[in-house]
């Protein structure tokens, strides 16, 4: 899972133009300012070509925060 955590800091920090970004399993869009709707399309788009998963729609709207992420992709990801 701490492979996980890093890329997915890296894909966090590229999708929202802040290097000083770091998620864990209880990280919410209520923790990062820029967090809206249209960025979380983004940031579905790049965790899903970084590890390789498609999310079904509703895993995208029933995720709570970034652990149950991380728990879907340690899953299904095929790029690990």
């Amino acid at each position: 899972m701490e492979a996980i955590y890093e890329r997915l800091n890296a894909v966090f920090r590229d999708v929202f133009d802040d290097e000083d970004i770091v998620v864990n399993a209880a990280t919410t869009s209520d923790d990062i300012e820029d967090w809206d709707s249209i960025e979380h399309i983004n940031l579905i788009g790049a965790v899903e070509d970084e590890f390789g998963v498609r999310f079904k729609m509703g895993e995208v709207s029933g995720m709570k925060n970034v652990g149950e992420m991380a728990e879907i992709i340690s899953k299904r990801a095929k790029k690990l």
